[in-house]
């Protein structure tokens, strides 16, 4: 069966009884977990949705969250997932840009969900655990799950909108089963008695494929937390017993800030992966100490659903890198005018293979840009040593040219990251009426540090090339992220004073 839906039954038939989705107090088996999928996908159809129809899904990570994700996908409807916390606006664009038939939603978020659909002119469906009377759905056929082609759609992704209006990646039944199978099988080596920590939103890529899918393909546990939080994420992790823990950055720089890890060992976890944004080294190595659990990195995009390459478990790993090409893709590095880098030279980062998604949803002027020849144009800038692994250097657009020079901010916030005193950084270009650009860091400090902008200076001044070092430095109560906790430049103000040469 081609349908995503697949990976659920299958699991159900083999192993009903084992807990599939936990939330605190609220534990799902695969059988309990199928049946309500499949009565939710009654539902659906009662309401009219047919197979291909776009049905949008605000939630966040609650145990409903996978009940309707596979009905969505066992009636044959395309799930288009968002972030529960969209203003009626940004939630009623997708709304009219995907042609939604349906909007799924829980009772905490009707508000501005209720308030889009009308606007948009969308059903609305509220609905969760304990509103739901699934007994009074029960049908002959119940169970059936619609048939869909391999390159159908499955889902639509929005991007974060960072260089314009948010686009639709349509990501297929393929593309989606082969990813959540990968992973599982030679990346995570996840089997029955694993329990993933589920503090990656469910509605983005990351979340979505190497949490949910893959749980669910392994017939693994998934525990989940609505919304991330250090102190909690160590209680659920520590009651649980979780083996993986799955985050972004950001999430790894928290936990290590947490003043609450006594009393919550972990002594099942057996892995930590990271993906989203780049690792910083130092923050690496010291989680690895801290935990002691072996932290492998991996990259990936909503459009490749999402993972593109990842550090082989059973290779050796190494710190920095994003790892080697995984089962079924191929990466490689060009320049602006496509052609492939020399070997050693900074190059886009292009991928093929089985992960790379269907096209953006209406909009094949994105999709001819963004998908040549078959290759997959990232917009991130990467190098390849001599045993094939990559290294990212930083985002195309994110690329600061000082003087004719160029600098890439990742580079500098590792050395950033080294100083004690750190605990998260930033550094962006700011423009400048005579080098064209200025480098600026913008810093968050660890509690009960006490540094000054000329020694956080002084420290990157005395690491790297002269033209390389920020002039300005600012300090900031927090950075702004997004949903996963990915550290959003965009949004980032710097004051633009600096100090002469």
């Amino acid at each position: 069966m081609d349908n995503l839906a697949a990976l659920l039954t299958k699991s159900a038939r083999s192993d009903g009884d084992r807990v599939a989705v936990r939330q605190d107090d609220i534990a799902l088996t695969y059988g309990q977990l199928n049946d309500a999928s499949a009565r939710f996908a009654t539902l659906l159809r009662s309401k009219g949705a047919r197979p291909g129809d776009r049905i949008a899904l605000v939630m966040p990570n609650v145990a409903w969250f996978p009940v309707a994700y596979y009905g969505i996908l066992r009636c044959g409807g395309v799930v288009v997932p968002m972030n529960p916390l969209l203003k009626a606006r940004e939630v009623g664009f997708v709304l009219r840009d995907s042609g939604s038939r349906l909007v799924v939603t829980s009772p905490d978020f009707t508000h501005e969900v209720e308030a889009a659909a009308a606007e948009a002119g969308v059903g609305c469906l509220v609905t969760d655990t304990t509103t739901y009377d699934a007994s009074e759905q029960d049908s002959e056929g119940m169970y059936r799950v619609a048939d869909r082609a391999a390159d159908d759609t499955a889902v639509i992704l929005y991007t974060s909108g960072t260089t314009g209006t948010p686009k639709g990646a349509e990501l297929t039944h393929r593309n989606l089963m082969t990813n959540a199978a990968t992973t599982a099988e030679t990346l995570l080596h996840i089997g029955p008695d694993d329990v993933l920590f589920g503090g990656l939103p469910l509605f983005h890529a990351f979340g979505q494929t190497c949490a949910l899918n893959t749980a669910v393909a392994a017939g693994a546990t998934l525990t989940l937390l609505p919304r991330f939080e250090p102190a909690r994420a160590l209680e659920i992790m520590h009651r649980d017993g979780a083996t993986v823990f799955l985050g972004v950055p950001t999430m790894y720089s928290a936990l290590l800030s947490s003043k609450v890890r006594d009393g919550h060992g972990l002594p099942r976890l057996r892995l930590a992966v990271s993906g989203g944004a780049s690792l910083p080294v130092e923050v690496l190595h010291t989680f690895e100490r801290e935990f002691a659990v072996t932290v492998l990195e991996g990259y990936g995009l909503s459009e490749t659903s999402p993972v593109a390459s990842f550090n082989p478990p059973d290779q050796p790993r190494k710190a920095g890198s994003i790892g080697l090409p995984i089962r079924g893709v191929e990466l490689k590095l060009v320049a602006d005018d496509g052609t492939s880098v020399a070997p050693g030279e900074v190059g886009e980062i292009a991928i093929r293979g089985e992960n790379v998604m269907r096209c953006y949803w209406n909009r094949p002027e994105e999709t001819a840009e963004a998908v040549r020849d078959g290759w997959f144009h990232s917009g991130d800038l990467a190098r390849v040593d001599d045993d094939g692994y990559y290294f990212v250097v930083d985002r195309k657009k994110d690329l600061i040219i000082r003087g004719g020079y160029n600098v890439y901010p990742r580079e500098i916030e590792e050395v950033l990251y080294e100083h004690p005193a750190v605990a998260e950084a930033a550094v962006v270009g700011v423009p400048h009426g005579i080098h064209g650009e200025e480098i600026a860091a913008v810093v968050t400090l660890r509690d009960g540090s006490r540094v000054t902008t000329d020694e956080i200076r002084d420290h990157v001044k005395q690491r790297v090339a002269a033209y390389k070092y920020p002039r300005i430095v600012t300090f900031t109560d927090a950075l702004p992220k997004g949903a996963t906790g990915k550290i959003l430049k965009r949004e980032i103000v710097v004051e633009q004073k600096a100090p002469r040469d």
